[in-house]
C-alpha cells in the first residue's frame, strides 16, 4: 500500500495538469462556438469569473477558515494585480484573438506561454538553471522545440489526411465557421495575452508563499477579475445593453464551463501543483491542449487534419518530454541535496552520553544567608 501511495503522489501532478489541458481544450471549442454566435468576448470574461467566484467562494469559506492568513496590504495589492493580469488582460485578449482567428490557431499561439513562463521563472529565481548542466539545457531546448512545433503545426498544413470517421460533406464544417480575416492582429493579441498569463502564473507562485490558502486566493482572484472585467466590458460595450442578455444556449454553457473548469478549478489546481513542481512544470503541458483540440475537433466537429499539423504535434511532444526530463532531474537533485544536508547535520551533532554531561558540570556552593552562588574548583 505504501508503494502504491508513493506512485500516486508522484503521478498526481502529471494527471492534474493533463486533465487541465483537456479542460482548456473544451473551453476553446465551446467558447469559439459561442463567439461565433455573437457573444461579446468582454461579457464572456465577466460571466466566466462571476460563475467561478460563486462556485469557489463557499468551498474557500469552509475549508480555508483555519489556514487563511491575515490580509495585508502587500497581499491585497498582489491579488489586485493577479485579477488584472489573467482574468482581465489575458482573457480579454485571448477571446478577442480567438474571435479574429480560430480555436486551433489560438491554442497553437498559446504555446509561447511555456517560453514566457520559463524566462520569468528564471528571472525571479523560481526555476534553477545552470547552462553547464545537461538537464538545464534540456529544459531550454525543450521549450524552444515546443514553441517551434506549435508554429510548425500552425503555419504548415501539408497534405490533407483522409480519416475514415470524417464525412466528406462535413470536411469544412468547422473551418468555414472560423474567421481568418485578421490572423496577424489575432496573433498579436494572443501573444500579449500569453505574456500576461505567464506573469500571472509567476506572481501566483510568489503570492502563495505568503498566502498559502489556495481556495481563498482563487476566490479572491475571480472576484477581483469579475469587478475589473466588468469595468472593461462596460467601457468596451457602452450603449449596447443587448450583449449582456444570456439564455439557455451556447453562451451560457461557455460562461459556466469556462468559469467552473478553467477559472475556478484551474487556478486552484495550478496553485497546488506549483507548490511542489514550480510554475514551469504547469505551463510545460500547455501544448497538449492544442493536440487535444486537433484530435477532438476531427471526431466531434469533422475538422480536417493535415500532415503538417500532425508532424507539429509530434515535435511538441518531443519538446515537452525534454522539459519534463529536465524537471525530473531537478527534482531528484533537490531531493538528494536535502538528504545530504540532513545527513551532514546529523554528523555535526556530537554524541553526548550521561558521563560527559555529569563530568562537565561545575559544582556550586549556595549561601542561603547571603543569596550568593559561589563556584568551586571541584568537578564530578
Amino acid at each position: 500500500m505504501d508503494y502504491l501511495a508513493k506512485i500516486f503522489d508522484q503521478t498526481k501532478p502529471f494527471v492534474a495538469v493533463i486533465l487541465l489541458q483537456f479542460g482548456f481544450a473544451g473551453m476553446s471549442l465551446i467558447s469559439k462556438y459561442a463567439l461565433n454566435q455573437g457573444m461579446s468576448q468582454h461579457v464572456l470574461v465577466v460571466y466566466r469569473h462571476a460563475v467561478a467566484t460563486l462556485v469557489i467562494a463557499p468551498f474557500a469559506l469552509v475549508y480555508d477558515r483555519k489556514i487563511r492568513p491575515k490580509m495585508t496590504l502587500s497581499i491585497f495589492v498582489k491579488i489586485l494585480l493577479l485579477g488584472l493580469l489573467e482574468p482581465t488582460i489575458d482573457q480579454n485578449l485571448f477571446y478577442s484573438g480567438m474571435k479574429y482567428t480560430s480555436a486551433t490557431f489560438t491554442s497553437a499561439m498559446c504555446n509561447v506561454l511555456p517560453a514566457f513562463a520559463f524566462i520569468f521563472a528564471w528571472i525571479f529565481k523560481l526555476e534553477k538553471v545552470n547552462i553547464g548542466e545537461v538537464h538545464s539545457q534540456a529544459k531550454i531546448i525543450g521549450t524552444i522545440v515546443s514553441v517551434g512545433g506549435a508554429m510548425l503545426m500552425t503555419l504548415i498544413k501539408g497534405p490533407m489526411l483522409q480519416l475514415p470517421w470524417i464525412k466528406s460533406d462535413d470536411d469544412h464544417a468547422f473551418s468555414s465557421a472560423a474567421t481568418h480575416q485578421y490572423p496577424i492582429k489575432g496573433a498579436i493579441m494572443i501573444t500579449i495575452g500569453c505574456f500576461s498569463w505567464a506573469a500571472f502564473i509567476i506572481l501566483q507562485a510568489i503570492t502563495l508563499k505568503s498566502y498559502p490558502a489556495e481556495l481563498s486566493l482563487t476566490a479572491l482572484i475571480c472576484l477581483v477579475g469579475t469587478i475589473e472585467g466588468c469595468i472593461v466590458a462596460v467601457a468596451m460595450e457602452a450603449g449596447n445593453a443587448a450583449v449582456w442578455s444570456i439564455h439557455l444556449d451556447a453562451k451560457l454553457l461557455a460562461a459556466v464551463y469556462s468559469g467552473v473548469i478553467c477559472s475556478g478549478i484551474a487556478y486552484y489546481v495550478q496553485g497546488m501543483v506549483m507548490k511542489t513542481r514550480g510554475p514551469v512544470f504547469v505551463t510545460a503541458f500547455s501544448p497538449l491542449s492544442m493536440v487535444v483540440i486537433a484530435i477532438f475537433s476531427s471526431f466531434i466537429l469533422s475538422e480536417i487534419l493535415y500532415l503538417g499539423r500532425v508532424i507539429g504535434a509530434i515535435v511538441i511532444v518531443v519538446g515537452l518530454y525534454l522539459v519534463l526530463w529536465g524537471k525530473s532531474k531537478d527534482q531528484r537533485s533537490s531531493n538528494q541535496d536535502i538528504q545530504m544536508e540532513g545527513s551532514n547535520d546529523l554528523k555535526m551533532v556530537p554524541a553526548i552520553d550521561e558521563t560527559t554531561k555529569i563530568s562537565n558540570q561545575e559544582l556550586v556552593v549556595l549561601d542561603l544567608t547571603s543569596n550568593k552562588v559561589t563556584p568551586t574548583d571541584e568537578y564530578v
